[in-house]
């Protein structure tokens, strides 16, 4: 342990359980002091060891702040926007971002079926296009049992497809809506065979680099990665537990990816207006899909896509062993919210419906 690592711990613990900058004086002062109070008591319930929170609107952070512990063995505080969580399936939509590179680059043709780019992938009774994969109403299954425990270890994408390859479709693709994170497997081997890289590098190179996520990666366990996390779970007394040892690298695409509060907000803003993606791109990404019975499914590619308070959400959730995150997209307002936890028992219930009301009523003001 360094010396200035050892001062800023000790300064953490003298000023509580947090880690935090201090909050300017603005026009989000009352929000952020009532927000503050919502996520405290939430974290004082005892359901996560560990939170970190920060709100950004119109590319400025105007809230970002830590509660509890990284490691409670070692009673590491969390740095805001610096600590590096499991983000689960928050990273669908960080995939559909290397897919909508792609888009833009004239490299893949969404309404092909998935053996156009991954000719591997054995053919099913009906063909299954990217665009429905994306969408999950391609019929393709999501875990079974406890497989979302597997700790085997893959080492290329194609390796992870065979967990689930073989199987049935459930339903005719375009007929229903069934989650399946196993389709953004899927969708990693079609980002392999468009561009011709290694998933990992390709989003390398066209997500994390182009919008500075520097702190966004894959959970590898045999690496060394600074300010990562250590990961809980409540046991059947109650108490914390490190959580169930897994190995993340059969699923990079759908839930494989650690990231930080202030990673997520640079990445929501990237989403907003057209930019980073073309705006045809953009809206393809976020657009509700359509059933073929004429009903909506709520979920473009990626992201689920709702309103609220009048407003058009883009959003997503992700619920991992050891870590629950959400990250919520306010377009119109240009307005982004990244929550992570490092235990998989954490319940944010509406508290964070809450801070949203809070800041956009500020904002409003």
């Amino acid at each position: 342990m360094t010396k200035a690592f050892r001062i800023l711990l000790i300064l953490a613990l003298v000023l509580g359980q947090s880690c935090n900058p201090p909050q300017a004086e603005t026009k989000y002062s009352q929000a952020i002091e009532e927000s503050q109070r919502l996520v405290d008591s939430l974290f004082q319930t005892g359901r996560t060891p560990g939170m970190d929170i920060a709100v950004s609107i119109h590319g400025k952070i105007v809230w970002s702040e830590a509660f509890g512990f990284a490691d409670l063995e070692h009673q590491v505080p969390i740095l805001p926007g610096v600590t590096r969580f499991r983000i689960g399936s928050v990273s669908k939509p960080i995939t559909s971002a290397a897919l909508g590179r792609l888009m833009d680059m004239g490299k893949i043709d969404i309404s092909l079926p998935v053996q156009a780019y991954v000719p591997y992938f054995p053919l099913k009774l009906y063909p299954v296009t990217v665009k429905q994969v994306g969408g999950h109403i391609s019929g393709i299954r999501h875990y079974r049992n406890q497989e979302y425990l597997m700790a085997e270890r893959f080492n290329t994408v194609g390796e992870g497809l065979d967990i689930f390859k073989d199987d049935s479709l459930l339903f005719e693709p375009g007929t229903a809506f069934s989650y399946s994170s196993y389709g953004f497997n899927l969708l990693s081997a079609v980002i392999e065979g468009a561009s011709g890289e290694e998933f990992l590098s390709f989003m390398q190179e066209q997500v994390f680099d182009p919008l500075d996520m520097r702190s966004t990666c894959a959970d590898k366990n045999d690496s060394i990665i600074l300010h990562r996390a250590s990961f809980y779970e409540l046991n059947d007394s109650g108490r914390y537990v490190n959580a169930r040892y897994v190995d993340n690298s059969y699923k990079w695409a759908g839930g494989g990816f650690i990231s930080t509060t202030a990673d997520l907000l640079k990445f929501g803003e990237a989403h907003m207006h057209p930019g980073y993606l073309s705006e045809a791109t953009l809206a393809m990404l976020t657009t509700p899909q359509v059933l073929a019975n004429g009903d909506t499914t709520n979920y473009g590619i990626g992201w689920f896509v709702g309103e609220e308070y009048g407003l058009k959400r883009i959003s997503h959730g992700g619920g991992s062993i050891g870590g629950i995150t959400d990250l919520l997209i306010y377009p119109e307002k240009e307005f982004v919210l990244a929550v992570v936890s490092n235990s998989s028992d954490t319940r944010f219930g509406n508290v964070i419906d809450e801070v949203v009301r809070l800041f956009l009523e500020a904002e409003g003001r």
